[in-house]
C-alpha cells in the first residue's frame, strides 16, 4: 500500500532557485563583493547541492587566491542571502508548482502521510509552507538542511525522512526535479517521479519511473517527458496508487 509521498523542495514544491540566485546577488552587492551570478552560471553551480556548499565551490573555482578569507565570510554571506530570499518570497514570488497543492490536498484527505527531504535550510522550508499553506501543517515529517551527514546525491536525507516516517521505502514515492536528487532517492530505495524545473532542463532524468513537466491540473495537463504516462496529463493520488500497486506486484 502507498502510505507516504516524499517531496524535494527547491524546484519540486516551488520554483525557488531563481529567488535563491537573486538573494545571493543582493548579498554580494550589499557586502561589496564584485560578483554576479547569472542564470547560466547558477545553472552550473546547482550541480553542487546545498547553498553553503555552492558558495564554497564558487569561491574555490573562481577566487582560489582569496579562498581562506572569503570562506571566513561565508556565514555572513549566506545569512544575508537567506534574509533577502525571505523578503523576495514575502513579496509574492514563491507560489507552488502546478499540481502540488492539489496532490497534497488529495493525500491529506486520504490519510497518506507527507514528508519533505531537502538540502535547503529549515527556515526556507517554513517560509514556503507558511506562505502557501497558511494556518496548516500539511507535512508530517521535515528532513532538511544540515540534518544529514552528506548532501544529495547521497541517500542520507531521504533515509532520514523514511526513518522519521517509520515506513519501509517500498511504501512511498519520492518527487524530485534534479539528477542528483533522483540518485539520492533511488539510493534510499524509493521509486522516483521527476518533474523537470527551470534550472534542471538539461538534467538527465534516468532512474525516474516517470518524468513530466509538472504534476498537471485538470484543464491544464502537463507535458509527458518519459516513462509512465498519467491519465489526462494529471498526476493524481488515485493514479499514483494504481502505479504503486502494479509496481509492487511486479517486484513480488
Amino acid at each position: 500500500m502507498l502510505t507516504a509521498l516524499i517531496f524535494d523542495v527547491d524546484g519540486t514544491l516551488a520554483e525557488t532557485e531563481d529567488l535563491h540566485r537573486q538573494g545571493f546577488n543582493q548579498a554580494f552587492q550589499t557586502l561589496g563583493l564584485p560578483w554576479h551570478w547569472s542564470p547560466d552560471l547558477y545553472a552550473e553551480l546547482l550541480t553542487v547541492m546545498g547553498g553553503k556548499e555552492r558558495l564554497v565551490h564558487y569561491i574555490d573555482r573562481f577566487h582560489p587566491e582569496e579562498a581562506d578569507g572569503l570562506k571566513r565570510r561565508m556565514p555572513e554571506i549566506h545569512d544575508l542571502k537567506t534574509r533577502f530570499y525571505g523578503e523576495l518570497a514575502e513579496e509574492g514570488h514563491l507560489g507552488l508548482r502546478p499540481g502540488i497543492g492539489r496532490l497534497v490536498g488529495e493525500a491529506r484527505a486520504a490519510g497518506v502521510r507527507l514528508a519533505v527531504a531537502t538540502t535547503t535550510s529549515r527556515p526556507n522550508i517554513d517560509l514556503l509552507l507558511r506562505l502557501n499553506f497558511p494556518g496548516e501543517r500539511p507535512f508530517d515529517v521535515i528532513a532538511a538542511g544540515d540534518e544529514a551527514a552528506q548532501k544529495k546525491p547521497a541517500p542520507d536525507i531521504f533515509a532520514l525522512a523514511i526513518h522519521r516516517l517509520g515506513i519501509d521505502p517500498s511504501a512511498a514515492i519520492a518527487f524530485e526535479d534534479s539528477a542528483a536528487g533522483i540518485r539520492s532517492a533511488l539510493a534510499a530505495g524509493l521509486p522516483v517521479l521527476a518533474t523537470r524545473s527551470r534550472y534542471t532542463r538539461s538534467h538527465g532524468l534516468d532512474g525516474a519511473f516517470s518524468a513530466v513537466s509538472d504534476l498537471g491540473e485538470p484543464g491544464a495537463p502537463h507535458h509527458h517527458l518519459q516513462g509512465h504516462p498519467w491519465p489526462d496529463g494529471v498526476v493524481t493520488l488515485e493514479a499514483l496508487r494504481a502505479w504503486h500497486a502494479g509496481h509492487l506486484r511486479g517486484a513480488a
